[in-house]
Parts: structure tokens; sequence; C-alpha cells
């Protein structure tokens, strides 16, 4: 397994889909990229308009826009419509799920106006949002203030609903947590049309802890305040080359961020941000990040590496270098690192432009860069969905941190996929089990990283395509995917639903708590209304009839025995 030459598996015949997807650039440049490029600057024109309103023209439209939303609920008949859902059409989402749940009679509430940053309150360090506000968006808003968000995710375009409703991460995360954990309050409509505050203190707090990871089926969210912190103009960025098998590059990761004398809170000791990639099983780069000032950082003899204009070498490939050269420090102005993976998609956009990276390209069109994921989706078609389905991967894997060696070991022998990221995140132990939970009696024997309060997991980001479909051999991704997910089953981890699940519904709720997340259902109309999370997140096309009766068989099982072998 070894060696890429030595194939061990039979050759695939290959399919006219195989010539579409290797030609699919020309589709990218002529159509997918300029149409791309218009959106953005069409949405950063809507969104400097917005800045330019006043406080109070922003809430009322808000305001006006909540009781839109209040009134549709209102006219739904349960009789007679299907279940309810946003109006955004499937291509749009970041996900990469086919958004199949669309494909049944469903009841529509438009939300598309709802992307404005309502309100920055520096004295309370709290930013009031509404969901379909991005982090490129938030971002050129508050990093010129030497503000942001505690958890910045990477990609532009990723949204707060999404983030909150779903899954989000970034290097900051081994501090402050996933995004949601540095959510204050949501504001939800509620299936009767009703509109609640939630925060953890309030009569709402179960619904505040049920939120997280319920891709949006509770209730409708019309805003969110968000933490925010002070921060400085520059990041100081160390890269560090580690090689040795992937146990010790698991250790070196590990070692990058958690003192081994277990003061994970001192911020002398722990960076502000972590990641790590690894490029092959013997070879990686760690880089850790701490926050700079500009007088630092144009000191005499710094280098500052403004990692965000377009004909700069992708972020990936420029960490590689350090396997070459050595460890290496340079400063990168905050709001171009916060970004750094959205230009070429972290690795992704070395497949859909095989040339993207080169110095020609990058100097004459990497302005044109990213391409939109929407646009992509759109323009892909069933076959191809279906074909990246099976001949590609894009999962992550929430894995306690000591287990992460274990991790690298079951990819690169099931899947063989390099790049792989690592990202560390607390997972708070909360007043109540929300459907993600650390393992019980973690701060009684606290592992490397752990805390009295949180267990330290990391994200083990898997986005590429597999060895064995390189080298031409026969690979079943919904098998190598199912049985990742038999794995984490089985090792207390983690599967965010935006990617595409093999999990049937006894596994999903093996896999996550049902406990709070059913209760809230029930207690708030959900039922009936919103379409479970499980169904939600399952592959395939659903009819109305299946999901009503399936839930209703849910209601009446315990699916979340955690004593069951796995399927």
């Amino acid at each position: 397994m070894s060696d890429l030459e030595a194939p061990l598996r039979p050759k695939r015949k290959k399919v006219w889909v195989d010539y579409f997807v290797k030609f699919r650039w020309i589709l990218v440049i002529f159509v997918v990229l300029p149409i791309s490029f218009t959106l953005y600057f069409l949405t950063y024109l809507g969104d400097v308009r917005s800045e330019w309103k006043s406080y109070k023209t922003r809430q009322k439209e808000h305001d006006d826009n909540v009781q839109k939303v209040v009134k549709r609920l209102k006219q739904r008949n349960p009789s007679k419509d299907g279940l309810v859902c946003t109006a955004r059409k499937p291509w749009i989402a970041v996900g990469m799920r086919n958004v199949d749940y669309k494909r049944a009679r469903h009841f529509e509430v438009d939300l598309s106006a709802f992307r404005n940053i309502l309100e920055i309150d520096q004295e309370r360090m709290i930013a009031r949002v509404e969901p379909l506000v991005n982090m490129g968006q938030i971002t050129r808003v508050t990093v010129p203030m030497n503000l942001s968000l505690a958890v910045v995710a990477e990609l532009d375009d990723l949204t707060v609903g999404g983030l909150i409703n779903g899954y989000g991460i970034e290097g900051s995360s081994h501090k402050y947590g996933l995004f949601s954990d540095t959510v204050v309050s949501y504001e939800i409509v509620l299936a009767d049309g009703s509109l609640v505050k939630a925060t953890k203190d309030n009569e709402y707090s179960d619904l505040f802890y049920a939120i997280p990871w319920s891709q949006g089926t509770l209730g409708l969210l019309v805003a969110a305040e968000i933490k925010l912190i002070p921060i400085k103009e520059y990041m100081k960025l160390t890269y560090k080359p580690v090689v040795g098998n992937l146990k010790d590059i698991a250790q070196a990761y590990a070692d990058s961020f958690s003192p081994r004398d277990g003061d994970q809170d001192n911020d002398e000791k722990v960076p502000d941000f972590v990641e790590t990639m690894i490029y092959t099983r013997t070879q990686a780069v760690c880089m850790t990040g701490r926050y700079a000032s500009k007088e630092e950082a144009k000191k005499k003899g710094n280098k500052i590496n403004s990692v965000g204009w377009w004909f700069k070498p992708w972020f990936y490939q420029h960490a590689e270098t350090a396997l070459k050269k050595g460890l290496f420090v340079e400063y990168i102005p905050t709001r171009e690192y916060y970004h750094r993976h959205t230009r070429c998609l972290y690795w992704e956009g070395k497949l859909i432009l095989p040339f993207g990276d080169q110095w020609w390209f990058r100097f004459l069109f990497g302005w044109l860069m990213p391409p939109k994921v929407s646009l992509l989706k759109a323009t892909q078609g069933e076959a191809i969905r279906n074909y990246y389905h099976e001949m590609h991967v894009i999962q992550d894997m929430l894995v306690p941190l000591y287990k992460v060696g274990d991790a690298l070991e079951w990819v690169d022998r099931e899947m063989e996929i390099y790049p792989i990221w690592l990202c560390p995140h607390k997972l708070f132990k909360l007043p109540v089990k929300t459907m993600i939970y650390p393992e019980a009696g973690f701060e009684l024997h606290r592992r490397q990283g752990d805390t009295q309060t949180a267990q330290m997991f990391t994200d083990v980001g898997v986005y590429y395509t597999p060895g064995p479909v390189f080298r031409g051999e026969v690979f079943d991704g919904a098998d190598a995917v199912r049985r990742m997910e038999n794995w984490m089953i089985e090792n207390h981890c983690f599967q965010p639903q935006y990617a595409v699940s093999e999990l049937n519904e006894k596994n999903f709720w093996r896999m996550f708590d049902a406990g709070l997340y059913e209760h809230s259902r029930r207690k708030y109309g959900a039922v009936g209304t919103f379409m479970s999370v499980y169904y939600k997140s399952k592959k395939g096309r659903k009819t109305e009839k299946e999901v009503s009766e399936a839930e209703q068989a849910h209601l009446e099982t315990a699916y979340a025995e955690v004593d069951q072998p796995v399927d």
C-alpha cells in the first residue's frame, strides 16, 4: 500500500463521467468563474449598502422581515401543506449533501432578506447578526475595529445560520469551542409563529442548547448574538515541519498547542491559532499563530506575507515549503489569515482547476478565484453529483485528541487521502446533554488537552480524491464512508452533517444523543411542522409520507441506545 504505483484493487473501467470530470475545468473557467466573480461583486455592493444604513433602519427592516416570516408560518394549513423549509434553492447551500429533502412536498418560508449585520456592540463585545451574514462580510466590518468573532470559519461564503444550525470550527476553537459555543442568544420563530429569544439562563435555555447541530429543524433562526474578542492587526505564524509516522505526527500536533503539564488555559503557553496539514503519511507541517501588533510586524528583520493577494501561492502549498526549508516565522494581516483557505478551497481547487496553482494562472486569472461552491453544485447535474459521492471524499471526523493517531491510520489504510487537515476544538461539558457531548468521566482522568470543563477533540478533515481512484482502481466511496461512520460510533466521534452521510436512523442516534433534541421538538411544536434532523440529513430522495411515518415511528421507539452493536 505504501507504493502508489502498485495497485491493490482491480482496475475500474472508465465511463463518460470520468472524462466530463477531467475536462470540467473548461466549464469552470468560462462559466463558473466569471459568474462567481460577478456574484461576489454584487454581494459586496449589497453589503456596503447595508453598512451605510443606520442602526434604526436595519432594525426596522429586520422587524418587518420577522413579521413576514411569522405571517407566513401562520398561513400554513398542517392538514394540506407540506413540512416547513426555507425557500433557498438546494444548490445554494455550501454543504455537500444533495438537499434531497426539498424534493418532497414542502411549505416554503423565504429568509433571503436576513443578511444584515444588525449591530456591533463594543461595550458588551457582542455582534448581533442575521443568519445569512457570511464570514467574509463580518470580518470586513469587525477587523478594522480590531475586533473579531471568537471563531471565524475560514471560507468567506459560510453563513452564521449554517455554522450555528450545522457545524463551524476554526484554528481558535481549542480555546473557544465550536462556532455555536460562542453564541450568546438565538432569536427563533417557532412552529406556531411565535418569536422567542433563547439564552443559556432564561426560560428557553433548553432550546438554546438544542439549536446547534439541529439543522434548522426546531424553528427558524432570524438573528443571533455572538461573542466578540479583541484582536491585533497581524497574525504571527510559525511553520514547523514534522517527519515521522502518523502516530508521531499526531503527537507533534497535540504538543503544538497542549502543554503536557495540563496547563491548557494558560494563554502564555497556548497559541491563539492552531492547525496542522499532513501531506503524506510521513510528513506534516504544524502551524501556530499569535496575534501581533502592526508595530511588531514591521520591526526590522520580520517578514510580512500578504497571502490574500490573488497572485500569491495557495496557502496549503506555501505551508508545505516548510518541509524543505525548515521552521520559519512570518506575519500575515489578520483578515487575510482568517480566509487563507478561501482562494483554493483548502486544496480542492487543485482538482477543480488542475493548473490553477501555476504562477501564470494565478497572475492572469487568480483574481477570479474562488469559484462559488453553490455554482459548482448547480452546474454538475445528478450524474456528476453521484460520481463525486463515489469517487471523492469530503468528510470531517470529530475525534477525541488522544485518538487522532488511530483516526489518521484508519484514513490512510481505508482511503489513502492526502492532504489531511487537523484542527482542535474544545467539547464542553454542558448543564444538559446535547447532540454531541464529551466522553463520560473525561474530567476524572484528564488526558493531554483536557480541562475540568471541556474535553479536547480534533477535526480530522478528509477532503480529496482517494489514492485508489487516482490509480484507476475500483473504489466504493459509499462503503468507505459507511465504514468510517461505524469506526466513529465505536470511538465516540461525531460526523458533521453538511457532508454526505450513509448512516441509517438507528446508527444516526447512536452517534448523536436524541434526548434534548426530541424533548425540544415536542415542547416547541416542531413535530409535524419541521422535518426531523435525521431525515433532513439523510442521503437520497424523500417523500412527505415517508418522512411523516418515520418520524412517528421514531417518537415511539428509543433509537438513542448506545449499547447496541454497529450494523
